[in-house]
């Protein structure tokens, strides 16, 4: 009956799309209302937005890149609705998982280019770093309709920072006892008609077993990162944007001996990880004097990685190529964007001696329309359409299909203090080799797919929030956020008589649904008190007994209390329970929690920070063994929480 109930009220609430937090992540509600949103393509602010969209401040970015600035998993990992889920022992390789659906329904965009899609998206939250970044925009719901394939569980938008006229020169630098160093630069400038950023970053992890077992939880890693950016102003009205974001990296886990290189008889494991990545992107913007504009943007971007484990190597390259033209025009109290993209993403497989050659080639064509409507002051609506062709396939076989694309979303404020959003859409998923369970058995032996079709959504979200101020010094907001997300033709692993994996359509359905709550509490901008519960309920019907999805909590609880000072201090507490976990073999894991500390201290330009993750201890190896079997042929256990156990780290800042 309660499943009954809950789909009945996302039927009612259907015609519409996403939900927002008005004030959850800025330091006042005045100014996060002047928060100017991206991934809308309307460039309104996040007051007057019908679409949900969170925002993950400067302030909040910095902060976390103390705990990791070696890349964005810890911003994310402690936002309310996220889980940034390790999906491997050796390699430390994770995805993303908004509402308790798999990491490739999220598209992960950077300065809205979508680079890292199917193969690509291997390593991609471990290889973005936070250094350049200004904002994060995370959509929740499905996004198709703006973005295309790939957006059924959300959007996350990593927004770089724009070079303004004074000089901007950021140094991090950091150590961890887990061995991990990183040093960071970031600078920017605008002279004139011309600006730049530039964005580097080295990364090196020593190898690091924790529970002295000869397996490695954390593995040997070292990682560059290169990012010009230039801004060419050609007029008052047209700008150019050109960037090159270039990464490398080797990650090597395994047995701490074969590591080193000092294999024998008994020490012989190991994985290797290696990857280059490069994106190329530019940007045309021209404004017009009748309130509106056109944006040209293209992007190619090279993905290659190898995984090496003894006796195997798969190696493969990504290419993928982006281009989007949109038009943009204002109106008294309208906006309306129409827009053309083409996405052309080719994956070459060069493994020698495979079961299957898993060369894939998927060409999309689309083209959208979004309409913005403020009906008043306190009504505005918003209503998008898009319509993509998709041509995609190997050797085995070729299909062809079309998608309408239709969402609608709504805000409405009820008083100064009560507001809503309701939004809900449609959205898809072509094909892939490349899947969470795929990644943790190097795609050994993976079949190569074969007459499968798309991945299909429909979903939905709806809030509430309130507002409000407890006395002259105490601001107060909560917000409860619904969603409900049904997908179809979901693929799942099967193997054949063989015991060659595959992968299949199945005729089952998978139904997300759960809510979300976040309060916050702030005290004369001094004290800030952050809570956020998920309750996720994510179930396929073609799993046996509970039907739960593996790998997802029911329950989950993060809280942060931070007292600050500005320009003198700055400490926090932060506190995360995560409920147990069915497993692929249906088991369940033990909830746990993890408890954090940061402090950071400022001497003008110059600041020096600490923090402690995870002091208690958490760690898998502390419930049971993670390695099992020999030496040689080590079996390890799927990963549900940290392998790596408490770390403590430290470092220094300095801004200009």
């Amino acid at each position: 009956m309660k499943n009954i109930l809950f789909s009945v009220l996302f039927l009612m609430l259907y015609p519409s799309v996403y939900a927002q937090t008005d004030t959850l992540k800025s330091p006042s509600t005045e100014e996060i209302e002047e928060v100017i949103l991206k991934s809308t393509r309307t460039s309104r602010t996040i007051a007057n937005t019908p679409t949900r969209i969170e925002t993950i401040a400067l302030e909040e970015i910095d902060e976390k890149s103390n705990m990791r600035p070696s890349n964005v998993a810890m911003i994310l990992h402690e936002s309310t609705g996220i889980a940034v889920q390790q999906t491997s022992a050796t390699s430390g390789n994770s995805s993303i998982r908004i509402q308790g659906l798999d990491g490739r329904y999220t598209q992960l965009l950077k300065d809205g280019f979508p680079s890292f899609g199917n193969f690509a998206n291997g390593l991609s939250i471990l290889e973005i770093p936070p250094l350049d970044l200004n904002q994060v925009e995370i959509i929740k719901g499905p996004s198709s309709t703006l973005y295309g394939a790939g957006a059924i569980a959300g959007v996350i938008n990593f927004i770089s920072r724009e070079p303004k006229e004074r000089q901007n020169l950021d140094i991090i630098t950091n150590y961890a006892n887990t061995g991990l160093l990183n040093l960071g630069v970031f600078t920017s400038r605008k002279y004139g008609k011309f600006g730049y950023t530039f964005t580097g970053l080295f990364n090196s992890q020593k190898e690091f077993d924790v529970d002295h077992d000869d397996f490695s939880e954390l593995p040997r890693s070292r990682e560059f990162t290169l990012n010009p950016k230039i801004f060419l102003y050609l007029s008052e009205n047209s700008e150019i944007i050109l960037g090159n974001a270039f990464t490398t990296g080797n990650r090597t886990g395994g047995d701490m001996q074969a590591i080193t290189g000092n294999t024998d008889g008994f020490h012989q494991y190991f994985e290797k990880n290696s990857s280059i990545r490069n994106t190329t992107t530019l940007e045309f913007e021209h404004r017009f004097k009748e309130d509106s504009k056109i944006n040209l943007r293209t992007a190619l971007n090279i993905f290659d990685r190898s995984i090496q484990i003894p006796d195997y190597t798969f190696q493969g390259t990504s290419r993928n190529f982006y281009s989007d033209f949109s038009w943009n025009r204002g109106f008294t109290n309208q906006n309306l964007v129409l827009g053309a993209n083409y996405i052309n993403d080719h994956f070459k497989d060069r493994t020698a001696q495979v079961v299957a050659d898993l060369t894939f080639r998927t060409e999309t064509s689309g083209a959208y329309v979004q309409h913005t409507w403020d009906i008043s002051e306190n009504f505005k609506i918003e209503n998008g359409l898009r319509a993509d062709f998709v041509n995609y396939g190997n050797v085995l076989f070729v299909k062809k299909e079309s998608f309408l694309l239709p969402k609608t979303s709504l805000l409405y404020r009820f008083n100064t203090k009560w507001s809503t959003r309701i939004g809900g859409g449609f959205g898809y998923k072509t094909p892939t080799s490349f899947t969470e369970q795929t990644d943790t058995f190097h795609f050994q032996n993976l079949k190569a797919l074969q007459n499968i079709s798309s991945e299909k959504s429909t979903g939905a979200t709806a809030d509430v929030n309130f507002k409000t101020k407890i006395g002259e010094n105490l601001d107060f907001s909560i917000n409860q956020m619904f969603f409900y997300t049904q997908l179809k033709n979901s693929l799942v692993l099967d193997a054949d008589h063989a015991g060659n994996p595959f992968l299949t359509n199945t005729g089952e359905d998978v139904f997300s649904k759960g809510f979300e709550t976040n309060i916050k509490l702030i005290y004369k901008d001094f004290i800030k008190f952050f809570g956020g519960y998920t309750y996720t309920d994510t179930k396929a019907d073609y799993l046996p007994d509970t039907q739960k999805i593996p790998l997802v909590p029911a329950n989950r609880i993060n809280l942060a209390l931070v007292a600050e000072k500005e320009g003198k201090f700055k400490t926090g507490f932060e506190a995360y329970f995560t409920d147990q976990q069915y497993l692929y073999d249906r088991s369940l894991t033990q909830p746990y929690w993890e408890l954090g500390f940061m402090a950071e201290k400022y001497f003008g330009k110059f600041s020096v920070f600490i923090n402690f993750e995870n002091f208690t201890d958490t760690r898998q190896s502390r419930y049971k063994p993670v390695v099992s079997g020999s030496h040689a042929e080590p079996v390890f256990d799927e990963i549900w929480t940290h392998t790596e156990g408490r770390t403590f780290n430290g470092g220094i800042k300095y801004k200009f």
